[in-house]
Parts: C-alpha cells; sequence; structure tokens
C-alpha cells in the first residue's frame, strides 16, 4: 500500500507526463503550415474576447419571445459563472503561465495579442462552452452550431499561440459544467429566467 509521499511524488510525476505531452502539441500546431486558417482563426480568437460572439447572438435570440429568449438569458447567465470561475478562481488559483510563442515558433501572422493573466485555464473556451451548453438546455438545434463554433474558439486560442491545449480541455470542461448548472437551476426555478 501506498503511503502518502508516494501518492505525491506520482501525482507530480503524471502531471509532469501531461505537461510533456501538452507542450508536444502545442508545438506540433505551430509547426503545422495552415496559411489558409492563420487569418480566420486569429479574426476568432479576437472576436471572441470579452464573449462578444456569445453576446450577439444572446441579443438576436432575446428578440424571440419563449424559449428563444430564455435560451439567451441560459447562455449569458452560464458565461457569468463560467467567466467568474475561470478568471476570478481558476487563473488565481493554477496560476500557469502563458505559451512562449518564440520557442514554439508560432508563426508571427497567427499572433494575437499575449493576455496578461495565467494560462490556465482558457477563459474564452470556458465563456463559448458555457454558452453553447446554457443555450442548447433549452434550444437543443443549437447544439451542434454552437458546440463547433465552442470548438472552434478553442482551438483558436492554441493555433494563435496564447494556450496550451490542456488549457482549452480545462475550459471546455469547466464552461460545460457551469452552463449545466445554469440549466439545471433553470429548471428548478423557472421563474429567475423569465
Amino acid at each position: 500500500m501506498k503511503n502518502w509521499t508516494q501518492w505525491v511524488r506520482d501525482g507530480r510525476e503524471t502531471v509532469a507526463d501531461l505537461s510533456a505531452i501538452d507542450l508536444a502539441v502545442y508545438t506540433a500546431v505551430a509547426a503545422t503550415p495552415t496559411p489558409t486558417l492563420d487569418a480566420n482563426l486569429r479574426r476568432l480568437s479576437t472576436a471572441a474576447n470579452h464573449s462578444k460572439i456569445s453576446i450577439a447572438i444572446a441579443c438576436g435570440l432575446a428578440l424571440v419571445p419563449g424559449r428563444p429568449r430564455r435560451a439567451a438569458l441560459l447562455g449569458l447567465g452560464s458565461v457569468a459563472l463560467a467567466s467568474a470561475s475561470a478568471n476570478l478562481l481558476g487563473k488565481r488559483l493554477a496560476r500557469r503561465a502563458r505559451p512562449d510563442r518564440v520557442a514554439g515558433k508560432v508563426p508571427e501572422a497567427r499572433h494575437v495579442p499575449m493576455p496578461a493573466s495565467a494560462s490556465f485555464p482558457s477563459g474564452h473556451t470556458a465563456s463559448a462552452f458555457a454558452f453553447a451548453t446554457g443555450v442548447s438546455a433549452q434550444l437543443p438545434w443549437a447544439a451542434a452550431p454552437l458546440g463547433a463554433l465552442a470548438l472552434s474558439v478553442g482551438y483558436s486560442r492554441v493555433h494563435t499561440g496564447v494556450h496550451y491545449p490542456g488549457d482549452v480541455l480545462a475550459g471546455a470542461f469547466l464552461g460545460t459544467v457551469a452552463g449545466s448548472l445554469v440549466a439545471g437551476l433553470e429548471e428548478w426555478r423557472p421563474d429567475l429566467f423569465r
């Protein structure tokens, strides 16, 4: 039976192995020439700042009474929870440094401004997945397009060199949980979303 020091040592070794995989995938993405995608993914990454894409979609949904309007509220509530969790809690606890784009050889054509905040988890990804999850709880037909958009936003953060893949995976998980919690709250207290 392992004692606690063995568990800690095994945990550290596992984290080191996962970090090595994370860096290898980041470097492989950077090394893959994608001149056709570079500008579009840079624009998408920038457009997702401050959840502007989600807010625009929510504004459109809010114009339609009933389920679309509730979906907009659920989506924005989910974004608020995910964003607060990622930026006020996750980044402060993890304090993971941003990737070194120069060492990773990320082409300059992909660069967006490097955020000053910690890298883990990806707030852009958390918010995009939260919005997709929250809206889809009311509008199941929206799951595929909003899920694809969330995946694209997450990938764009790695492509532009501002996040490791692990940051994006953690953001996707966090956003999905946040959206599910808000959707569950709506089922329990629907009066809050009218």
